[in-house]
């Protein structure tokens, strides 16, 4: 089976705008983002979209690039079998519940996880959230069940199901960043204890690139994305002829690479060879996504795979996408139960292996919502009404994150 190609796109032409003093730079940017990218949104108005990047590429970084190596170096640790990375949050950040609350109550609950999983293995826990700047949705089509435009993500468009709403308004690109610098402010004034690391998708382009900033305290000039910490490429954007596989290539931030399961072991090990050229341990992570059915076919052969490159990636699984279905009344859900089989699976590989499953990658929430079936309440079809609120997929809420991180306690502790 042959690797993903990417499909030509209609997007707006995203010649950089930014490294006018880096002329070499510049020109691997520019390549990387004129190749085909998929899940871009159909702007109307092109000039509006520069403009905005244009001001995007004028304003502070998000993330600085010694936070960036900090983490590199966390995220080595876990490579080498040393640590244990934990990462989640909301499957898709809105600007509606970028609030205070919403903020805290995610925090608290990625910390209480990692107390939970650290306190009795004694692994340090690395933690990265999925936050200030998970804004853009990949969508399996175009147009919804009402025939509307998709709702790609409030840094594209609105949910609300009309017309008006669903148009792509660039100025969204700049309410995105604007929210991203509250939220990662609220992160750091609330530190107590190990850091929160923000992560996002690397999904919409036009906001990556103009967020793109050299370091220039570097001894070579190297370029790293400054809109968060860790960014990932998603399952349906990893094409290795595509725009998005380029630009990870070239950024210095640890990559996450979800692999689902078409994923072939010859892809996996072009992917490693792409991404990891120097060979650091904690620049790539390797997220399976195989559904709880598969991951014991599916996983090994990768593992072994890339295991004989000598490339020492992270192992990283994530039990929700492979795990998601509708439910008769419509509902878009996951039942919880799967959700613990396929971590049951991906420790099962490894253990078996000798190699390290070096972390989770979950949609949780801190607050009380009724998305995923299961769990300690347990939560019935019937209760899905009562509190939906994703804007996009299922996440746990805090009882069943709760139960969970008991269950990897005790996965680890083997």
């Amino acid at each position: 089976m042959t690797a993903p190609t990417a499909a030509p796109t209609t997007a707006t032409n995203r010649d950089p705008v930014q490294f006018t003093g880096f002329p070499a730079l510049r020109a691997e940017v520019r390549a990387a983002l004129a190749r085909p990218a998929r899940q871009q949104p159909p702007w109307p108005d092109e000039e509006e979209v520069r403009a905005a990047r244009l001001e995007l590429a004028a304003r502070p970084p998000l993330v600085t690039a010694e936070e960036v190596d900090r983490l590199t170096e966390e995220l080595a640790a876990v490579a080498r079998g040393e640590a244990f990375l934990l990462q989640g949050g909301d499957c898709a950040e809105t600007f509606a519940d970028n609030t205070e609350a919403h903020l805290r109550g995610n925090l608290a609950t990625i910390r209480a996880m990692a107390a939970t999983v650290g306190g009795p293995t004694g692994l340090p826990i690395v933690l990265v959230g999925r936050l200030a700047g998970q804004f853009a949705k990949p969508r399996s089509s175009d147009v919804d069940a009402l025939g509307l435009p998709a709702y790609r993500g409030d840094i594209v468009n609105g949910f609300d199901p009309d017309p008006a709403a669903r148009t792509p308004r660039p100025q969204r690109l700049l309410a995105a960043y604007a929210h991203a610098a509250s939220a990662l402010n609220l992160v750091r004034a609330l530190r107590a204890g190990p850091p929160v690391y923000a992560s996002h998708e690397a999904l919409l382009l036009d906001y990556e690139q103009a967020l793109l900033r050299v370091d220039g305290a570097a001894e070579r000039p190297r370029l790293f994305a400054a809109s968060g910490h860790m960014l990932w490429v998603g399952e349906r954007t990893r094409q290795l002829d595509g725009a998005h596989v380029a630009l990870a290539e070239l950024i210095a931030n640890p990559i996450g690479l979800k692999l689902g399961p078409g994923t072939t072991p010859e892809q996996a090990v072009q992917y490693v060879r792409r991404l990891d050229p120097q060979r650091r341990p904690g620049r790539l992570t390797l997220i399976a996504r195989m559904g709880h059915r598969r991951i014991r076919e599916l996983l090994p052969p990768i593992i072994a795979a890339v295991t004989a490159t000598g490339h020492q990636v992270i192992w990283q699984n994530d039990p929700m996408h492979g795990n998601t279905h509708e439910s008769a009344s419509g509902y878009k859900t996951r039942r919880f139960e799967h959700i613990v089989e396929e971590v049951h699976g991906f420790f099962a590989v490894h253990r078996r292996m000798g190699t390290h499953p070096g972390g989770i990658h979950l949609e949780f929430t801190g607050d009380d919502v009724t998305e995923c079936l299961g769990g300690p309440q347990p939560l019935t079809e019937a209760d899905l009404p009562g509190r939906y609120e994703t804007a996009c997929d299922p996440r746990l809420n805090r009882a069943q994150a709760a139960v969970l991180a008991a269950r990897l306690a005790e996965l680890i502790r083997g």
